[in-house]
């Protein structure tokens, strides 16, 4: 029997249209299926590479933004000292005095033993672009009563380099992160009575015990984490028109601050620009103030093509401080700058000059000036920040400072 022949027959004709039907809606049922299961796959395909995105891959028929992991990091390591009771010398004795007592804190704080701790915050976070402040270099040298007032420094006698210091810390054992651009700021020279021993100065006719001459170098820095997948390029530097000039014992000293910025290309996404700052702190807040509004303004590196990531100690905030120290935020808000970082906790600062374990407490974190900014917000979003080093380690706090650490999203 023909079985074309057998199924046309009328008989036939409702089993036919039934079995068609049935053989429609199996295959049909094959294709979601099928469909389905390639969905999975290619979302687990994704996730396999990596990709950051777990969203789904539609929503209401519209793709989800793509995007790529970037982590920052901002971290003041605390120069070692208030520089503030030299600053408001009102004689040349008491300066000299003052500068020694500065050498003696520094002494007292113990980089070596507090970069242990500062090493562990940032290995502990692991973070693909990290800015420094206040990475001290500090010197020694014969007394010269001249330095101050000629710039002819000469102590060259390294006691503590601070950068150094961290970065063997963080590359012991391997190699995990590398210095990006490094920049000096403030930069000065003076005699002191270190030794705190009365009557043996070289001084003559000025202060018979200033014994030494001590150098502090301020600096600011950028580092890259190493195997990563981070290309950097376009590394820059400037110190700000704008600057605090006070008159010391009758000396005019000029306080030297400014920015350094990279370009970064992290795992994929799309270039950034990354900006380290440390503004003014002794001054008042109008000099913060304009110096914020460099950043922003004419060739500074806020004002670039890329989107642009500010980190840094800016002395400022907009709810967590009063007054005129909102003035230097306010200035970045308004160009379009918004927190990327946290206030939950509060990351500074410790009230004490000396940063042994027995001074100061968690309590002492009241504001929040280390911060963590963007542009762009529909093309840099933050997915999580914390806070370090708010405990004591080693004997220590790690800074003064807290560190504050952001995870963001770069959108392609």
């Amino acid at each position: 029997m023909n079985p074309l022949t057998s199924l046309s027959t009328p008989g036939r004709s409702r089993h036919l249209r039934l079995f068609v039907l049935a053989l429609v809606l199996s295959l049909a049922g094959a294709s979601a299926a099928m469909l389905t299961v390639g969905s999975w796959a290619e979302a687990s395909a994704s996730h396999a590479h990596g990709s950051p995105d777990r969203s789904p891959a539609r929503a209401h028929g519209k793709k989800k933004p793509r995007g790529h992991k970037v982590s920052v990091m901002t971290r003041n390591l605390y120069l070692g000292a208030d520089l503030g009771p030299a600053i408001a010398a009102t004689s040349p004795d008491q300066f000299i005095s003052e500068n020694g007592k500065i050498l003696r804190d520094v002494d007292d704080n113990n980089f070596p033993v507090r970069a242990k701790g500062l090493a562990a915050e940032i290995l502990g976070k692991m973070p693909d672009l990290v800015g420094l402040q206040e990475a001290a270099l500090w010197r020694t040298g014969p007394p010269d009563i001249t330095a101050p007032t000629t710039g002819n420094y000469t102590a060259s006698t390294v006691k503590y380099d601070y950068l150094k210091e961290l970065l063997g810390r963080l590359n012991k054992g391997r190699k995990r992160y590398r210095i990006v651009k490094v920049q000096n700021e403030f930069d000065f020279e003076a005699p002191a009575d270190y030794n705190n021993v009365p009557n043996d100065g070289n001084v003559p006719g000025l202060n018979s015990n200033g014994e030494i001459n001590g150098r502090l170098t301020m600096r600011d820095a950028i580092l890259a984490r190493v195997g990563a997948g981070i290309v950097t390029a376009n590394p820059r530097g400037e110190n700000y028109e704008t600057l605090y000039q006070p008159t010391v014992s009758g000396i005019p000293i000029t306080v030297k601050r400014g920015w350094v910025s990279v370009d970064a290309k992290v795992r994929g996404a799309r270039w950034i620009s990354f900006v380290n700052t440390h503004l003014e702190s002794f001054s008042d807040p109008e000099i913060r103030e304009a110096q914020a509004k460099e950043l922003v303004d004419g060739n500074g590196p806020l004002k670039g093509r890329l989107p642009s990531v500010l980190v840094g100690d800016l002395n400022s905030d907009d709810n967590t401080v009063t007054g005129g120290d909102t003035l230097a935020y306010d200035a970045l808000y308004h160009f379009g700058m918004r927190d990327r970082g946290t206030e939950k906790p509060l990351s500074c600062c410790i009230k004490s000059d000396i940063l042994a374990d027995f001074n100061g407490t968690a309590a002492d974190f009241d504001h929040h000036i280390d911060q963590i900014m963007t542009d762009r917000g529909k093309k840099v979003w933050r997915l999580k920040s914390a806070v370090t080093g708010r405990k004591p380690v080693n004997g220590f706090w790690d800074s003064d400072h807290a560190g504050v650490y952001s995870l963001l999203k770069i959108i392609n």
